[in-house]
């Protein structure tokens, strides 16, 4: 079924979320009494919510986004380039241009949105936090009531499943078991939080995420049987 996907059609994307405040104590108290309630299954007695606050880019109640990277492949004859970029800043900026892109480009029924671990994270995410700030959904995030073939969202981590719906495997190990190269990485998703706040790099975080990004592409590739990326089949724009 994957070979009757167009490629050209696929939009690929990943996210970076931060806790909303640098800080636990800029927290109302009202927002502090939530926020142990919701994290006390996870947090047991192990951690205080103030301890665990640094995970709170988790939960789109708690958090933000500061990065939406996407990929999309183009071909001229039998050259192909996938050519990827970041939208950041301000987060209902992000969400605003991320809505327009959608909605100019990705708004057809064949048009699909491509992650690792999307549906359960980064699509939820995106449309939870479009509501927080008044921002109507585009199609391609609004699901009610649409039946599950309906759905324009693929996940390669759901892909790899193979029905088994209790196996988690995370982008790094897919990489590896099929042997799609990736470089060193400066950070991982637990030090977002620190370079964004502490050492003030977004773009240390928009290379991050482009680097998921075309990883989650190669991934797909890999899936349906095509040969990888070359390094020069790739163009950041």
């Amino acid at each position: 079924m994957l070979h009757k996907v167009t490629l050209e059609n696929i939009l690929f994307l990943d996210i970076e979320t931060v806790p909303e405040f640098p800080d636990y104590n800029e927290l109302s108290d009202d927002k502090k009494e939530l926020w142990a309630h919701k994290t006390q299954y996870q947090r047991k007695d192990e951690h205080t919510p103030e301890e665990f606050y640094e995970r709170a880019g988790i939960w789109a109640e708690f958090g933000i986004i500061v990065c939406i990277s996407v990929g999309y492949f183009t071909f001229k004859g039998n050259n192909r380039t996938f050519r990827v970029t970041s939208i950041h800043g301000e987060e209902k900026e992000i969400l605003k241009e991320f809505k327009i892109l959608l909605e100019t480009h990705y708004e057809s029924p064949y048009k699909l949105l491509c992650g690792h671990n999307a549906k359960e994270f980064d699509f939820p995410y995106i449309a939870r936090r479009m509501i927080i700030h008044g921002i109507s959904l585009p199609s391609k995030l609004n699901l009610f009531g649409k039946k599950p073939w309906e759905i324009p969202h693929l996940d390669t981590m759901e892909l790899w499943k193979f029905g088994d719906y209790k196996h988690y495997t995370s982008l790094k190990l897919l990489t590896n078991i099929l042997n799609i190269p990736s470089p060193k990485d400066d950070i991982d998703g637990s030090m977002v939080c620190h370079v964004f706040y502490k050492e003030n790099d977004i773009d240390k975080i928009v290379t991050y995420c482009e680097k998921d990004v075309i990883a989650v592409a190669q991934v797909f590739l890999r899936l349906r049987g095509n040969e990888i990326l070359d390094d020069s089949e790739i163009m950041h724009v």
